[in-house]
């Protein structure tokens, strides 16, 4: 299918800090782009840093990020583009109004990584739940603030036990069902 007969998507891969987010959205990015196809990455560090970056950690603040993140997707999907989202979206109800403005032009993948939080903790380089647990961090997902699973996620994965080849293989054959 040529790319202006393909209709546009966005992959959103939601899940605790740790959970495979990044690392799931480079692989996956690694391959579309080898098939010829561009992608726009939007993942939550780097939306913070050039298009939120005034915005706090409250509830009120991580859902006005997410509706951002929403609003920028459907705009590249309404074109025909492809995007890519990692984005931890702790809150359904961000999530569903993300997929709304999505939804409006496009396809909404929704990819809720499921990798248990004890296994995202082991996983933490920067120390961050570790510096959550101390109070250090006041508020973080998983840990002081709540994740709530999504009740309409097109694909689960837990990382912690399916292979990084074999996730990527799956979210394409979600992206790839007309």
């Amino acid at each position: 299918m040529t790319a202006a007969a393909r209709p546009g998507v966005t992959v959103f891969l939601t899940g605790l800090s740790g959970a495979g987010k990044s690392t799931i959205a480079d692989a996956l990015v690694a391959g579309l782009e080898a098939d010829g196809r561009p992608v726009t990455v939007l993942d939550g560090d780097v939306v913070r840093t050039h298009l939120s970056s005034e915005l706090s950690f409250s509830k009120e603040h991580r859902d006005l990020n997410i509706r951002r993140i929403g609003w920028v997707a459907g705009e590249v999907v309404k074109h025909g583009g492809t995007v890519v989202v990692a984005a931890i979206a702790p809150y359904e109800a961000a999530r569903e109004e993300a997929r709304k403005l999505v939804e409006e032009n496009g396809r909404f993948v929704l990819v809720h990584l499921s990798t248990p939080l004890e296994v995202c903790e082991d996983r933490d380089v920067k120390g961050l739940y570790a510096k959550a647990r101390s109070g250090e961090i006041p508020v973080f997902t998983g840990v002081s603030d709540p994740y709530e699973p999504p009740a309409r996620a097109e694909l689960t994965i837990d990382t912690s036990v399916t292979p990084l080849a074999e996730s990527v293989a799956r979210i394409r054959a979600e992206i790839d069902r007309a």
